[in-house]
C-alpha cells in the first residue's frame, strides 16, 4: 500500500513538470506482475494516465484524462485499420458475461473505446481489477486477443491515484 501511495505523489510531482513540456514524455509510478501504470504528458500540454499489460506487439490498456474520461486501448503490430472506421466488438473477462463495445473507434493498430462515466463503466474495472484473463471478440464472438489481468488489481488502484492527482493539477480551476 505504501508504493500506490507513493505513486500518487509521484503523479503530482511529474504532472506539474510535463504541463509545459515540448515532445511526449512518460515515467512509470508503478508496476506489479504484468502491468505498469504510468503517467503520460503530450506536446500541447494534456497528460493521462495509464495503466498497460504488454506482450510482445500487443498491448491492453486503461487511460484516464483530468477531465474524468476512461478510454480502453487494444493495440496490435499486426493491426492496420487506417482512420475513420468504428466497430462493434466483445470483451469478456474470464468467464462472465461478455460486454459489448458499440461503435469502437478503429485507429492505425489501435481499438478505442470510452467506458461509460455511470455504474457500467465502474462495473467493467471493477471486473477487470478482480479477472484472471480479458478476452477481445469480434462482434459474432470470435476471438481476436486475449491478455493477463495479473496484478490488475493493485495496479488499477494506482491508476485511480494517478488519475486523481492528475485531476487535481488541471489549469483553470482555483480551487483544486
Amino acid at each position: 500500500m505504501k508504493m500506490i501511495g507513493r505513486s500518487g505523489c509521484a503523479a503530482a510531482l511529474v504532472v506539474a513538470s510535463l504541463a509545459g513540456a515540448e515532445a511526449q514524455q512518460s515515467e512509470v509510478l508503478f508496476s506489479h506482475k504484468h502491468w505498469q501504470v504510468s503517467v503520460v504528458g503530450w506536446d500541447d500540454g494534456t497528460v493521462g494516465c495509464v495503466a498497460e499489460v504488454t506482450a510482445p506487439g500487443e498491448s491492453f490498456s486503461i487511460w484516464t484524462f483530468p477531465n474524468g474520461a476512461v478510454q480502453l486501448q487494444f493495440y496490435s503490430t499486426a493491426w492496420e485499420f487506417g482512420e475513420g472506421k468504428t466497430a462493434d466488438l466483445g470483451v469478456q473477462i474470464d468467464r462472465r458475461t461478455p460486454w459489448s463495445l458499440t461503435g469502437a473507434e478503429l485507429y492505425r493498430n489501435s481499438v478505442l473505446f470510452y467506458l461509460p462515466d455511470d455504474r457500467a463503466g465502474v462495473n467493467f474495472i471493477t471486473e477487470v481489477a478482480r479477472g484472471n484473463r480479458l478476452y477481445l471478440r469480434a462482434k459474432d464472438g470470435s476471438d481476436v486477443q486475449n491478455y493477463s489481468l495479473a496484478g490488475s488489481s493493485a495496479s488499477i488502484s494506482a491508476l485511480v491515484e494517478c488519475g486523481e492527482a492528475i485531476a487535481a493539477k488541471t489549469p483553470g480551476n482555483p480551487f483544486n
